[in-house]
């Protein structure tokens, strides 16, 4: 199996229900595009606020001052260093409306997942698609595993085989209507390619920072 579904039958329906986290992703401005939400198998007991997060991201970030129950203090598992190191971005609890999170997989898992374009749902991707055509997203990240697993399906044609050019230290695959889609690494990756990562944060904090992030 690709994937494990997660045990805990509330995440589950929560994602059935909602399968993305911030705000809305119709209605942000940054939009972080991922393969799956993962969570330890007993994150009910072990972070019940994940509930809380998950109801309202939003509301989360703005009481708690931490953008993701992964970055409390007493929280220590997995998905902590993907959190830090978005936490280095520098959105502040203030721009929580602008942010928004949402995976390839809309069901919760746990364990090890190794995707394939079979396990997605032909009606979410088509979702997402409309997200990232229609939505107001000014800024749509996504890692190069996520590219390649979207380039195998035919909703998005559009994604290229290489970048279209470079910015910075970010790829481009698309500028249209005044959005962009950049690759990226993932934020959990290590070696080497921490370097190039914490370039690439370093310009997504320099985006956010700029005058352009507007409220509409």
């Amino acid at each position: 199996m690709p994937y494990t579904l997660h045990p805990s039958e509330k995440l589950v329906t929560l994602f059935k229900k909602k399968p993305w986290q911030g705000t809305n992703p119709a209605r942000a401005q940054f939009l972080f595009i991922g393969l799956d939400a993962n969570y330890a198998p007993a994150i009910e007991n072990e972070l019940p606020e994940i509930f809380d997060y998950l109801d309202s991201g939003v509301e989360f970030w703005r009481a708690q001052g931490v953008h993701h129950p992964f970055r409390l203090p007493h929280y220590q598992g997995s998905g902590k260093k993907y959190h830090e190191k978005f936490a280095e971005i520098g959105f502040s609890p203030e721009q929580a409306d602008l942010v928004s999170f949402i995976e390839l997989l809309d069901l919760p898992t746990t364990g090890i997942s190794s995707l394939k374009v079979g396990d997605l749902s032909l009606v979410h991707l088509d979702s997402l698609a409309n997200i990232i055509d229609c939505g107001a997203a000014k800024h749509v990240f996504m890692s190069s595993r996520v590219t390649n697993l979207l380039r195998q399906t035919k909703v998005f044609p559009w994604i290229p085989r290489i970048p279209l050019k470079t910015y910075g230290d970010l790829a481009v695959l698309r500028e249209q209507n005044g959005q962009t889609i950049y690759q990226m690494y993932h934020l959990s990756c290590y070696g080497w390619q921490l370097n190039a990562l914490n370039k690439q944060i370093a310009q997504i904090r320099s985006i956010v920072e700029s005058k352009n992030v507007q409220r509409i």
